[in-house]
């Protein structure tokens, strides 16, 4: 038994040094070279600044709608749903959001609505949708803005980010980014 109690002393106090102290300096020197220094990506447009590592609510018909969140947007409480996709409440949660988005925007059919709009994201913070679900409300917010069709589809493509390192990830539109742009147009 004296055999083992000294090693496990040891690893524990290795540990202890390793994670309490030199991971604790890696992943913040890491994070030095993140946007913003590790403490956020800041967005200011017109007095008003922004996170914009984190998703926003946008429900006016005017605006790019962000995916749905399972924590209403906070990020003291980030965490998605533990219900599973067959469990009735989150499946009537699912259609409830469907039948918003095709209430306001009449002309898109149930099968032409991304997945991303109406299901959360596991952090429920996600700030980018898919350029999918940007395009399929197009119709909605150039009527609402009196805008083209096309200029907003050009919006869209110039918005749209590539994978990291044209690896990892998919195409992507971060939607805070996008409807600051929108405010942008005349």
């Amino acid at each position: 038994m004296k055999s083992h109690i000294l090693p496990a002393i040891r690893l524990t106090f290795v540990s202890l040094v390793f994670f309490s102290g030199i991971y604790t300096l890696a992943v913040w020197g890491i994070a030095q070279f993140a946007p913003g220094g590790g403490k956020g990506e800041l967005l200011t447009q017109n007095g008003k600044t922004y996170y914009a590592n984190i998703g926003q609510s946008f429900n006016s018909d005017a605006y790019f709608n962000s995916r749905p969140s399972a924590v209403s947007y906070n990020a003291a409480g980030s965490g998605g749903s533990n219900k599973g996709p067959s469990n009735p409440d989150y499946l009537a949660l699912v259609q409830t959001r469907i039948d918003t988005f095709l209430a306001h925007n009449p002309g898109v059919k149930k099968s032409d609505i991304p997945a991303d709009l109406v299901t959360a994201s596991g952090s429920g913070l996600d700030p980018h949708i898919s350029p999918e679900s940007a395009l399929v409300q197009v119709a909605r917010i150039a009527k609402a803005r009196n805008l083209s069709e096309s200029a907003l589809r050009d919006l869209v493509r110039q918005h749209t980010e590539s994978p990291l390192l044209a690896l990892f990830g998919t195409k992507r539109v971060h939607v805070l980014k996008l409807n600051l742009a929108l405010d942008e147009m005349k």
